[in-house]
């Protein structure tokens, strides 16, 4: 039945329309509660920080430190059939990189927690200049190859967090040097507009491996690969670290690509 009234049993009052209700010392008492909750909700992220930094890190090592040890020991053990010492070897092998891959994971999440967790201060920022110390700062994971970059002259001044800016153009500028080895030349443009309605896009488009386009709702996720570690390395955390540096100003990222033919990420904002 359409039109019942809201009063009707079941049917819980708008959240709108309850704060209307309320009078001012009811209204700071909700917000000293909402400032209660955000405060033991950050003690509680604090506290996971401390375990991963500290807590998963120390077995982590010790993985890492005594496996060679384990494997000298092996090495030098009397009586060990080869093909049996070979494969206690292999076994080691696997354990000490599944150990440095999860250390590398737990670092990931560290920097999406401070990504979360930083303060946002707004200012003007000099995108054309944010994005040649960006591609400046690549020079020692370019050396050697043939790059080819394209950076478009009228890139605008915009408003957002410089810090976390610079964190997100290391992040793409980096992802497509990496997608794009193997090609000669590695073909990098970076374009950005400011529409209509003042919102920001930034995009960085590549000549790299791409991906299948049916994949790409994944692409953004913590820990979402999309090739084999064994082509590309990395743990799947740098665009989750872009989406949230984006989210944190209000604008989201997207990619489009094809397989072998590159791939365009776009990050919009209001700026």
């Amino acid at each position: 039945m359409s039109g019942a009234p809201s009063d009707t049993p079941g049917c819980p009052e708008p959240e709108a329309n309850r704060y209307e209700t309320l009078d001012a010392p009811a209204l700071r008492a909700l917000l000293a509660q909402r400032d209660a909750q955000l405060a033991e909700q950050a003690d509680a992220m604090q506290e996971w920080m401390h375990a991963v930094s500290h807590d998963l890190r120390a077995p982590l090592r010790h993985i890492t430190s005594y496996g060679p040890l384990v494997s000298e020991l092996l090495q030098e053990a009397p009586g060990l059939e080869a093909e049996a010492r070979q494969e206690a070897l292999a076994f080691l092998a696997t354990m000490d990189q599944s150990a440095r891959r999860m250390g590398r994971m737990l670092e990931g999440l560290l920097v999406l927690s401070r990504i979360a967790r930083a303060p946002l201060r707004r200012e003007s920022v000099d995108l054309a200049a944010l994005v040649e110390e960006a591609r400046a700062a690549q020079a020692a994971a370019a050396q050697g190859r043939a790059v080819q970059w394209q950076m478009a002259p009228d890139l605008p001044v915009v408003q957002g967090d410089a810090p976390l800016l610079r964190q997100m153009l290391a992040e793409l500028l980096g992802n497509a040097l990496k997608f794009t080895r193997g090609r000669d030349p590695a073909c990098i443009a970076v374009g950005g507009e400011r529409g209509a309605d003042g919102r920001v896009t930034l995009t960085v488009r590549d000549n790299g491996a791409g991906f299948n386009p049916a994949q790409a709702a994944g692409l953004f996720g913590v820990f979402q690969r999309l090739h084999r570690e064994s082509e590309f390395e990395g743990v799947g955390a740098g665009l989750a670290a872009v989406r949230a540096i984006a989210r944190r100003h209000g604008g989201e990222a997207s990619a489009t690509a094809a397989v072998g033919e590159g791939c365009t990420v776009r990050v919009s904002w209001p700026g």
